[in-house]
């Protein structure tokens, strides 16, 4: 088991930033990689960024790539994502993800088995 929360979110000015933090507890070391996820009143749970534990190398959505930045402190067991630049449209709950496998692809929901409670982002225009 793996256990994850999220902490760090809130409510931040358009252009503004914020810092989220997930730390990861229980049998971290079984974890692969982490993932940032984010979903909107009605909308689905779409990818924002992700990073392999090992390797440190990094994924990101179009929407967010030059903004959000990912980041680990493998001493922490903790991935941070750093949100800057923020925009009405970044506002969701961040849920935070690890994944026990060795997967080629990141993005899709379906492959993380442990989950957040998640962090509310609210941008003001």
């Amino acid at each position: 088991q793996v256990q994850l929360v999220e902490s760090g979110g809130g409510l931040v000015q358009a252009g503004g930033s914020l810092r989220l933090s997930c730390a990861a507890s229980g049998r971290t070391f079984s974890s692969n990689a982490m993932g940032w996820f984010r979903q909107a009143p009605g909308k689905e749970r779409e990818f924002v960024a992700a990073i392999r534990w090992r390797i440190s190398s990094t994924v990101y959505a179009n929407s967010v790539k030059g903004r959000f930045t990912i980041s680990i402190d493998n001493a922490k067991n903790t991935v941070y994502l750093q949100m800057n630049t923020l925009k009405p449209e970044d506002t969701a709950v961040y849920y935070c993800a690890a994944t026990l496998r060795n997967a080629l692809i990141l993005t899709t929901t379906t492959i993380y088995d442990y989950w957040g409670q998640g962090t509310q982002v609210t941008v003001s225009s």
